[in-house]
């Protein structure tokens, strides 16, 4: 990767693009350390630093947004309206006709569905803006008064007594966070189209990456309080943690490759065909996706629990409820892994379609040996792809579960963000941008017909 990232430097024109994208993620930084008026920062991160905790799903937007959240920055929202509505956009597309037909006239059609998207995000905006502020609104915690010494409760959000200037700072606060999320995606797209790679996947990564010093300065400090304990489980976190990346690598790069031989034509004096191929099935086609569609099923308790308020009993349905979805219990961690498995099989299924793969080597009057052309070859290829996809989806779930795994053996480490999906959507995206780059590299070095 070092070696490609020192080849695609020498370029000028990849050396501009590169530059672009640096650029555009130094402002998606910046933007994130913007606070937003009204609000006071220092209440908002004491009181993130008591909600988003036991890896729960605000903790997860906050290492998303690569601590923005707990900051309310203007960036707090960052590009998860966008990763929702792009979800929201995906299945839609597989269930509704008009959205089909736009999926399939090309080019255009794309451009159409890419604006309903944004659409839809801005939507999304609006509804997770105007949820976030009534959660800060409630957001407080206690502190001692130097003069009298007595407890003061301090609040979140400024103006909580006087009517128009609360209704005039929530209306600034709901619509600084809706517009930070449409600038984040503005920047993704001019880094799509200017830069280097998926834009939207560079500031995810970028907000991701963030947080890496803050969870190395968590080890540190661990090891530097009780450096009997942790010691030894720093050096072996920091190993595990390579080794982590080492087999994500793998298996991203893993693919099952199916034969294909080609049938001979003569037409003329010329023969045709006959050549061997392969049609290649990733074992992880489906990314990151079946995880997040996890994650936002099973954050649905969470996010009750976060407006209704702990329960006052330790009986009843209500806190049966939340002791089976809390993080760290084993039922939350198997229902997990059990989501991720199916959503995996379901992602897969409106992505690949058999039928189709077959009618088409049918057309091109190729075949896969030994099996006969039509539906033994489409039901050949299902009964790989359920394999393979079975493969992939219990890798999937072994990588989401890590961070539940390790919080169960030691708590202290629950808080770090290192490991499981964050280390698989950063692999993702570093491997991602890599092949753009050696793409861009081999088309300015290719001789072509008149060198």
């Amino acid at each position: 990767m070092f070696k490609t990232l020192k080849n695609a430097w020498r370029v000028p024109e990849i050396r501009k693009k590169l530059l672009y994208t640096l650029f555009m993620i130094v402002i998606f930084r910046l933007g994130s350390a913007i606070t937003v008026p009204f609000l006071d920062p220092d209440v908002v991160g004491k009181w993130m630093d008591k909600s988003a905790t036991n890896g729960n799903f605000l903790e997860y937007l906050n290492i998303i947004t690569g601590g923005a959240l707990s900051q309310a920055t203007i960036f707090s929202l960052s590009i998860t309206p966008f990763i929702n509505a792009s979800i929201i956009m995906q299945l839609l597309t597989y269930a509704l006709p008009p959205l089909e037909r736009l999926r399939d006239e090309g080019e255009e059609g794309q451009k159409k569905l890419n604006k309903i998207t944004a659409v839809v995000s801005i939507v999304l905006a609006f509804f997770m803006s105007y949820a976030y502020y009534i959660t800060l609104y409630r957001a407080n915690y206690e502190v001692e008064d130097k003069d009298t010494g007595l407890k003061v409760v301090k609040y979140a959000v400024k103006y909580r007594d006087k009517n128009f200037d609360q209704y005039f700072s929530a209306a600034v606060i709901i619509l600084c966070f809706v517009a930070g999320a449409a600038l984040v995606v503005w920047m993704g797209n001019r880094i799509s189209d200017k830069g280097i790679g998926n834009g939207i996947s560079m500031l995810l990564f970028a907000g991701i990456a963030a947080r890496f010093p803050v969870d190395a300065g968590v080890l540190l400090q661990l090891v530097k309080d009780q450096p009997a304990k942790y010691l030894f489980i720093a050096i072996g976190y920091v190993l595990f943690i390579i080794a982590e990346i080492a087999f994500i690598v793998f298996m991203n790069e893993a693919e099952r490759r199916i034969p294909i031989q080609y049938a001979k034509r003569v037409v003329g004096r010329k023969q045709y065909g006959g050549q061997k191929s392969h049609i290649p099935i990733k074992v992880c086609m489906s990314g990151v996706m079946p995880i997040i569609f996890a994650m936002s099923f099973m954050a649905l308790p969470q996010t009750i629990q976060m407006f209704k308020g702990d329960p006052k009993t330790t009986s009843g349905f209500y806190y049966h409820f939340c002791e089976f979805f809390k993080r760290t219990s084993w039922s939350y961690a198997i229902l997990y892994f059990l989501l991720i498995i199916a959503f995996n099989y379901f992602y897969v299924s409106i992505q690949y379609n058999p039928t189709e793969i077959a009618n088409n080597l049918r057309q091109s009057n190729g075949g896969i040996p030994g099996i006969r052309p039509g539906k033994p070859t489409s039901d050949y290829i299902q009964r790989v792809l359920n394999k393979i996809t079975l493969v992939g989806a219990f890798f999937l779930g072994v990588i989401a579960i890590i961070p539940i795994l390790i919080g169960k053996a030691d708590n202290n480490l629950m808080a770090l963000s290192m490991g499981g999906t964050t280390i698989l959507i950063a692999v993702s995206v570093a491997l991602e941008t890599t092949r753009t780059l050696e793409s861009h590299l081999m088309m300015r070095h290719h001789k072509g017909f008149l060198s």
